[in-house]
C-alpha cells in the first residue's frame, strides 16, 4: 500500500514539474518539407523528440510540450552531408605544391616528417591502420562555418600518405568524440601519391607497393586461419597491424575510397578493385564521366568533388594562354554529375577540400546548369550520400525514426540569397541571425552584406588570403579564408599547426577581428586576431597567452 502511494506521489510530482520519460519535443511548423525519400510537403510539420524525428506530415500533431519553430517561408531539408573532408582532424605539415589534377597529388609529401613514431612494419604513408577517430577533436565551435552553411554530417579522414587511413562519419555537434561519431570506420582511403625520399618514390612504385601489401595481407589471413585451426607444429604468425588492417578490406567488410580525378587514375582504381574484389569508391572523380560505363558495370559509386577547377592566375596581357586541354577540362567538369546520373552511376557530393564552404552550393548550381536536375542535386547531398556511406537507415531523408538532422533554408538553396536560420544536429538547435540587408549608400563603398547590398562604413574583407605569420625564430605560412556577411565574419585559418575555425568574427570600420583555437604540441591555445585589408593586402596581429605576433599576406586571385 505504501509503495502504491509512493508511486502515485512520484507521478504527481513528475507531472507538476514537467518530468517525463522522454525529453521535450520540437515542432517545426508551417514549413515546406523536402523529405527526399517521398513527396515534398508544401506546408507541414516536423516533430522531433529525443534527437529523432517523431512524425512528419501536413497534419502532424504538435505535442503539448513542444518548442515551436515557425518556419513560414522556409524549406526544411534533411541535414546536408559532405561526403569527404578533414574536419576535426589536426592538419599535418603542408605538402609542397604540385601534383596537377591527380587525386593523389603530393598527398604523402609531409607524412614521413609529420607522423608520430609507430611500431608498424611499414613507413609513414603506408599505414592503413591509422584511424580518424583516434585523431578526431571534439568541440562544436570548430564546425561553426560548415554547420552554419547547413551541413550536419561529414566524412572525415587524414589527407596525407598513400594510405590516408580509416575515415569516420561524424555529426557536427557533440561535446565528445563518442557523441559525434555515426560510423567508424567507414572506409579505408587511398591516394595515388608517393613518399618523398624513399620507396615508393614514383607512382609505378606506389601501385607495386599497394598490390604487394594486399597480396601480403591475403597470405597473412590464410596463415592466421591455419594457425587458429591447428597451431601444433606451426610457427606462430607474426603480428602485423598494417596487414591486419587490410583484411577487412579484402573481406569486403569496409570499402576502399580511391582519391582519383583523372581518367587514368580512375581506371587504375577500377582495375585494382576488380583484381582483389574490393568494394571500391572513387573520390574526386572529375573525369569519371569518361568511364561512366565501367563504373556502372562494376557498381562503383563516386564521391564527386564540387571543388571545380578554375584559373589560378590573374587574367592579364602578360599571362600565358591556357591550353585547349585545360580549357576543355574546366568546361566539362561541371557536366560530370549529369552524365553520371544519366549513366546510372551512384554518386554523392563532397567539397573536395575547397577553401570556401559556399563553393559547395555554388558549384552544385553549376552542375544543375550542366544538365543535372535539381532533385538529383539535392539527393546527392542527402539521401544518395547516405546510401553510398551505408547510413541511409538513419540519415539522408525526413522520415520518422531517423536522426533529427535538419536544415532550414530561406531562399533558393542554390542561389546567392541562401541562408540557414536554423540547423538541427541530433535534435540540437543551432540558430543564427540573418545579417541585415541595407541599400547601397549613394556614392558609398561599404562592405557588401549577405544580400549583395552594401553596409555603410564597413570594409569588404571577405576572400582567401595567403598569409605568413612572423613567429620569433621562424615563419609560418598558411591560408586565411574570410566569409563576410555584413558585419559578421566566419571562415578558417589553415597553417602547419592545423585548421582553426573562426568564431566571434566581426567586421568594423577599422578592420576585422575574430577568435580561434590552435593546437601546438598537443595543447589547445586560444588566440585573438585583429587585422585590416587594404586593396589586396592583409595585415594584423595574432595575440595569445605567449604574446602577440604580426601576420601579413596577399589576397588569392
Amino acid at each position: 500500500m505504501k509503495l502504491k502511494l509512493f508511486l502515485f506521489a512520484f507521478a504527481a510530482i513528475s507531472l507538476l514539474f514537467g518530468v517525463s520519460g522522454s525529453g521535450q519535443s520540437i515542432a517545426i511548423t508551417n514549413a515546406r518539407i523536402v523529405t527526399v525519400s517521398g513527396d515534398t510537403i508544401e506546408k507541414g510539420t516536423v516533430v522531433v523528440r529525443d534527437g529523432l524525428i517523431e512524425s512528419v506530415g501536413a497534419n502532424a500533431k504538435i505535442p503539448a510540450d513542444a518548442q515551436t519553430i515557425d518556419a513560414t517561408g522556409l524549406t526544411v531539408y534533411p541535414g546536408f552531408i559532405d561526403a569527404l573532408t578533414s574536419l576535426g582532424m589536426q592538419a599535418p605539415t603542408a605538402p609542397p605544391p604540385g601534383g596537377g589534377r591527380g587525386g593523389g597529388g603530393a598527398a604523402a609529401a609531409a607524412a614521413q616528417q609529420a607522423a608520430p613514431t609507430s611500431n608498424s612494419n611499414y613507413p609513414a604513408g603506408l599505414r592503413p591502420e591509422n584511424a580518424a577517430i583516434d585523431d578526431l577533436r571534439a568541440g562544436e565551435t570548430q564546425f561553426d562555418t560548415n554547420r552554419n552553411a547547413g551541413f550536419t554530417t561529414v566524412v572525415t579522414v587524414g589527407r596525407t600518405g598513400i594510405f590516408n587511413g580509416q575515415s569516420a562519419i561524424v555529426d557536427l555537434a557533440g561535446d565528445s568524440v563518442s557523441a559525434m561519431v555515426i560510423k567508424s570506420p567507414f572506409a579505408e582511403h587511398i591516394s595515388f601519391s608517393t613518399i618523398p625520399g624513399q620507396y615508393p618514390g614514383s607512382l609505378l612504385g606506389t601501385f607495386s607497393a599497394l598490390r604487394q601489401m594486399l597480396l601480403d595481407a591475403q597470405r597473412q589471413q590464410e596463415i592466421q586461419k591455419m594457425y587458429a585451426a591447428n597451431p601444433k607444429g606451426m610457427k606462430r604468425p607474426e603480428a602485423d597491424k598494417s596487414l591486419d588492417a587490410l583484411i577487412p578490406i579484402l573481406n569486403r567488410q569496409i570499402p576502399v575510397v580511391f582519391n582519383a580525378n583523372t581518367e587514368r587514375e580512375i581506371i587504375r582504381a577500377i582495375d585494382l578493385s576488380r583484381e582483389f574484389n574490393l568494394k571500391g569508391i572513387i573520390a574526386g572523380g572529375q573525369e569519371a564521366w569518361k568511364v561512366a560505363d565501367r563504373l556502372k558495370a562494376a557498381d562503383i559509386p563516386v564521391l564527386l568533388s564540387l571543388n571545380f577547377p578554375k584559373r589560378t592566375t590573374a587574367i592579364s596581357p602578360e599571362a600565358d594562354p591556357e591550353t585547349l586541354e585545360v580549357l576543355r577540362f574546366r568546361a566539362e567538369t561541371p557536366k560530370c554529375a549529369a552524365r553520371l546520373n544519366q549513366a546510372g552511376v551512384r554518386f554523392a557530393f563532397e567539397s573536395g577540400n575547397a577553401t570556401s564552404v559556399g563553393d559547395f552550393f555554388t558549384n552544385a548550381g553549376k552542375a544543375i546548369e550542366g544538365g543535372l536536375n535539381k532533385d538529383s542535386a539535392v539527393r546527392a547531398m542527402t539521401l544518395s550520400s547516405a546510401e553510398v556511406l551505408g547510413v541511409s537507415d538513419r540519415l539522408g531523408s525526413i522520415e520518422p525514426g531517423k536522426i533529427a538532422n535538419l536544415t532550414l533554408i530561406k531562399g533558393d538553396l542554390f542561389g546567392k540569397d541562401r541562408f540557414a536560420p536554423y540547423i538541427l544536429v541530433d535534435g540540437k538547435i543551432f540558430e543564427q541571425k540573418e545579417p541585415p540587408k541595407t541599400e547601397p549608400r549613394p556614392g558609398g563603398r561599404g562592405g557588401r552584406g549577405a544580400g549583395g547590398g552594401e553596409t555603410p562604413n564597413l570594409p569588404s574583407v571577405g576572400g582567401s588570403y595567403s598569409i605568413t605569420i612572423d613567429v620569433p625564430g621562424q615563419t609560418i605560412s598558411g591560408t586565411l579564408t574570410l566569409v563576410q556577411q555584413g558585419g559578421m565574419l566566419t571562415g578558417t585559418m589553415v597553417t602547419d599547426l592545423g585548421t582553426s575555425q573562426i568564431r566571434d568574427g566581426k567586421v568594423s570600420a577599422d578592420g576585422f577581428s575574430y577568435a580561434a583555437t590552435v593546437l601546438y604540441g598537443g595543447t589547445s591555445i586560444d588566440i585573438s586576431v585583429k587585422g585590416s585589408v587594404s586593396g589586396n593586402q592583409i595585415s594584423g596581429t595574432i595575440d595569445s597567452p605567449q604574446g602577440a605576433v604580426p601576420f601579413s599576406g596577399t589576397k588569392n586571385p
